[in-house]
């Protein structure tokens, strides 16, 4: 059992908290059985999985099906989980797996969320959870976005992070026009548009573009939409969280379709 925190692997793996060191390691981190049991359930390659005692002991046959999966596993103290875990009550399991080389595709088919210079990984994960519930095909994110594999981001979409596909693109105008090359409708948010977003035919492929907290989409994304919608908002509410404005067009998006 490690229980030394001046142990290689563990200074190691406690420097993946930081987004520098996950990429210069080119590695992410797992944590709790939730986001464990996905990985495992679609075949994710580990690097490492560390485990306390009391977790071994009542999840034997996942621990058995990460050992499968991964280079390295070790038995380690509480004290040792605790440090190399982001979350204040970690639940006994953390692993490690290698940064996706390969840009993954989202599909330009169905309905897909392009986002623009998202930050916060609590609204990145939410989005790739709730776009994963309502059936959508992808999403692409803007390579000045929060990472990915920020495990905030991993832990917000519920394990959902792993079914979802989703890709970094470093030029979203280009993966745009690729959209519309594609046969795909671009709808941009915009508090100002004539349209509201139940006013679209949500059942033609659609790119829905969405922008920064703060921000908003820039004018130069706006302005290659299609079609420009807007969320009504009552008086004196000057805009929707990025996330649920997500989860209304999604949701309206599945509703057209089922009809």
């Amino acid at each position: 059992m490690l229980t030394s925190l001046q142990n290689p692997l563990i200074k190691q793996i406690r420097k993946l908290h930081s987004t520098k060191e996950r990429h210069q390691q080119q590695l992410f981190l797992l944590e709790g059985t939730h986001l464990l049991e996905e990985a495992c359930a679609v075949n994710y390659p580990l690097q490492t999985v560390c485990c306390t005692p009391d977790w071994q002991a009542t999840h034997s046959l996942l621990w058995e099906e990460a050992c499968k999966r991964c280079d390295r596993a070790e038995i380690v103290s509480r004290e040792v989980l605790d440090a190399i875990a982001t979350t204040v009550q970690p639940d006994g399991v953390v692993a490690t797996a290698k940064r996706s080389d390969a840009q993954t595709q989202a599909p330009f088919t169905g309905i897909v969320l392009a986002l623009e210079t998202v930050q916060d990984p609590g609204n990145l994960g939410t989005m790739i959870r709730t776009a994963a519930a309502a059936g959508a095909s992808g999403l692409w994110l803007s390579g000045d976005s929060v990472d990915l594999d920020n495990p905030k981001v991993l832990r917000a979409s519920a394990g959902q992070w792993f079914r979802l596909a989703t890709a970094v693109t470093q030029d979203l105008k280009a993966t745009v026009q690729q959209s519309q090359q594609a046969g795909m409708q671009v709808i941009a948010t915009l508090p100002n548009a004539s349209l509201t977003y139940w006013q679209v035919d949500w059942r033609k492929p659609s790119l829905i573009l969405l922008g920064n907290e703060g921000a908003g989409l820039s004018a130069n994304l706006a302005a290659m939409a299609d079609k420009q919608v807007r969320i009504p908002l009552s008086p004196g509410v000057e805009s929707l969280n990025v996330a649920i404005a997500a989860a209304l067009m999604l949701y309206e998006a599945q509703r057209q379709m089922s009809h």
